[in-house]
């Protein structure tokens, strides 16, 4: 809601009588403590929740000797549950404005809080145990009932703090526009406003503005930078300085050192848990298809061997992680005198230089398997963006012309599949806006890497192995 306030701006002799004028001031309710209270209600139901669901599974399920425990187990389960929650920021802005956030961060604190007691009871050598069957039930049903407090709770949530749970202020003092939703927006110029810190009244007007607010952004010219930077660091608010540099160079951060100040513009799109995770599936999931499919890849080498007496393999240089070149492996499709090793010219229907074995290879897609040894080798994953040749061209450009974001598909290993090709995008890059389509699905799995996503990517694939496009 906004406020219309009175304010005596100071006369010039320091009298205190100076021009009384009218604004209107942003001055909402304190989301802060509105939040806390939130929180305070989640961590009690949860508690409840909890309480609730071992005691009933215990009286259906355990014996009389688990039930006894099971009831002292939820005096300590409790606590360690609210430690877990925490630390997974189940209890904060992200978890009351996004559902599914807070849905699934419940099942990471029900796991954790498992985890953590087993080993705090292998430690202390306890001698009590509980049957697993009762305690998998107890936390299954802990799972179904804090998951639906979540749920509940989300009606509360919006009516008491709104879509994004913040009071935000915008300052324009003359920058680069800046719009969010659900923010208040001032101007300096039409309150009279200015980051004048040496002026107690000014501080006072400008302190009466920032009441209640989470977060406040000013928009400024570059000379007027540090003064703003000075008055919030003396408010209790998160303030920000809108930098057009940090949007146009991509910045996720930034780092001060002893005499100078960077901005944090790359940090790879994977920590380095996520790519030991990743690394294991790829090691598991490679080796595993190897031995599965070696009768296959028997048969395919002799074929290949016997129609022309070339080479079975075909290796071209691909750029993968870091940019760095490699050499893929792949089934020869095309006659040993037409090979095209930079890649400058895409297969095509009825293309004359591919072999009678190579047409059902390249239709069927066995022509890639052979990349499995990449993936084992390290220069490949099983899910990625899929490396193309040096020299591919999207109409008449190379690729990162058409689309200089398409160097940001490096940062990832490249794969034997990847969300493209799930969508059928693949084949020929004839025209840009085939390369357009691709490299947006391509950027899209990157913004966010998870096990579940690469599992269905390698279940979609097998929906598509035989497709039009492949030629």
């Amino acid at each position: 809601m906004t406020t219309n306030h009175a304010f005596v701006l100071p006369s010039k002799d320091g009298s205190g009588t100076g021009d009384r004028r009218r604004f209107t001031l942003p001055l909402g309710p304190s989301l802060e403590r509105r939040r806390l209270q939130i929180y305070l209600a989640l961590m009690a139901f949860d508690a409840v929740g909890i309480a609730v669901a071992f005691l009933s599974v215990g009286r259906t399920l355990a014996t009389n000797n688990d039930r006894s425990i099971l009831a002292d187990l939820v005096l300590l389960f409790i606590p360690v549950y609210w430690a877990v929650a925490l630390s997974l920021r189940l209890y904060s802005v992200r978890a009351l404005t996004a559902l599914r956030f807070a849905q699934s961060r419940v099942v990471y604190a029900l796991f954790g809080t498992v985890t953590t007691l087993i080993f705090m009871a292998y430690l202390a050598h306890s001698p009590l145990t509980v049957g697993r069957l009762p305690m998998g039930v107890n936390v299954l049903a802990a799972a179904i009932v804090l998951v639906s407090i979540r749920s509940v709770m989300r009606r509360f949530v919006l009516l008491r703090c709104g879509p994004t749970a913040e009071n935000v202020l915008i300052i324009d003092d003359g920058g680069v526009p800046v719009r969010l939703p659900g923010a208040w927006t001032i101007k300096t110029r039409e309150h009279n406003l200015k980051p004048d810190f040496c002026d107690p009244h000014m501080l006072d007007r400008l302190g009466l503005f920032m009441t209640n607010m989470d977060r406040v952004l000013v928009s400024c010219e570059p000379e007027r930078r540090a003064a703003w930077a000075m008055i919030f660091k003396g408010s209790n608010v998160s303030g920000e300085i809108v930098d057009p540099d940090v949007h146009s160079l991509g910045v996720v951060g930034a780092r001060r050192g002893h005499s100078f100040g960077t901005l944090v513009v790359s940090v790879g799109p994977l920590s380095a848990l996520d790519r030991a995770i990743k690394r294991a599936m790829d090691i598991a999931t490679a080796g595993s298809a190897l031995l599965f499919l070696l009768p296959l890849l028997i048969c395919v080498a002799i074929l290949i061997r016997v129609e022309d007496g070339g080479p079975v393999f075909f290796l071209q240089q691909r750029q993968g992680r870091n940019n760095r070149l490699f050499w893929i492996y792949k089934f020869r499709s095309m006659r040993v005198q037409q090979l095209d090793l930079t890649g400058a010219r895409s297969a095509s229907r009825d293309d004359e230089r591919v072999t009678r074995i190579g047409r059902i290879i390249r239709r069927t897609s066995i022509d890639e398997l052979p990349q499995l040894i990449n993936v084992l080798r390290g220069n490949m994953s099983v899910v990625g963006p899929r490396p193309h040749a040096i020299g591919s061209l999207a109409g008449n450009k190379p690729f990162w012309e058409v689309d200089p974001r398409y160097l940001l598909r490096h940062s990832l290993k490249p794969g034997l599949t990847g969300l493209a090709q799930v969508r059928g995008l693949r084949g020929a890059t004839d025209t840009e806006i085939d390369l357009t389509h691709r490299l947006q699905a391509d950027l899209e799995y990157l913004d966010g890497w998870t096990v579940l996503r690469d599992v269905k990517i390698i279940l979609g694939t097998i929906k598509v192995l035989l497709h039009d496009k492949a030629f």
